[in-house]
């Protein structure tokens, strides 16, 4: 009995070791890479961390001295978020941040860069549209008008359709294209939420062009197609509610005031 059982424990041995001898290797690799993964996943979600803790101080000094309107330390600490981390939201958020000091202290060809860099390096496009439509006003205030334009066409985020529409008359109108700007803000106000507060700016820009909204709604629809996706004028969701609060508010007053 003890000699069967010796036999069944060898032949099971051996083939443990056959098992082994022909898939040993294969098994051992496969374990390596396992680990190995895992190791670097936790590595790099430590880096990531260990990178936004940098950039979140990184951009708490930057906020400290905008609100200190320190415009020579606002913009070294965007220089320095922009070089060290410029993936992060950090320094997407600090480039605006950084553009409103430097165009406020009288430096608005740093302001021009800073708003520059945003809308070509930021990761979302409502950042980068938010920087577009911040940048044209001070291409428009520079009297840069083409260039102006040339930034609003690349300004596509969607919710964004009623402020870009809305910019693009301000900059017609500083042209002296006033039945082009009449059509853009035609379409601005068409497409935006009545809901919300900026749309009673177009009103009085409309009006005082002498084409109220009440009358002129109408033919703007036709012209959306021209300057704006009417259906898809995203400006009654929340976004762009706040898109308004947030893009509304550039560097420079809107154009049609001046």
């Amino acid at each position: 009995m003890a000699t069967s059982l010796d036999l069944q424990e060898q032949e099971q041995l051996d083939a443990v070791k056959a098992f082994w001898n022909k898939y040993g290797n294969l098994i051992t690799w496969l374990l390596v890479l396992v680990l190995g993964g895992f190791a670097a996943w936790n590595g790099w979600q430590w880096y990531q961390r260990d990178q936004g803790n940098k950039a979140g101080a990184l951009f708490d000094e930057l906020d400290r001295a905008a609100s200190a309107g320190d415009v020579e330390k606002t913009s070294r600490a965007f220089a320095d978020l922009r070089q060290r981390f410029p993936g992060t939201a950090y320094a997407q958020q600090g480039g605006l941040i950084a553009a409103k000091v430097q165009f406020d202290k009288g430096k608005a060809e740093d302001a021009r860069a800073s708003l520059t860099w945003v809308a070509e390096q930021a990761k979302e496009s409502e950042m980068r549209t938010v920087a577009r439509l911040r940048l044209a006003a001070l291409q428009a205030d520079a009297k840069q008008y083409d260039e102006a334009l040339k930034t609003l066409d690349a300004a596509k985020a969607e919710g964004f359709e009623a402020l870009v529409a809305d910019r693009r008359g301000d900059v017609l109108m500083l042209q002296g294209k006033k039945a082009e700007a009449r059509n853009a803000w035609q379409v601005a106000y068409a497409a935006m939420s009545d809901k919300v507060e900026y749309r009673r700016l177009i009103d009085a820009k409309l009006t005082a062009l002498g084409a109220p909204p009440g009358a002129a709604s109408a033919p703007a629809a036709g012209s959306a197609a021209s300057a704006a996706p009417p259906a898809a004028a995203a400006s009654s969701t929340p976004a762009a509610a706040a898109a308004a609060s947030a893009a509304a508010r550039p560097a420079v007053a809107p154009a049609a005031s001046k």
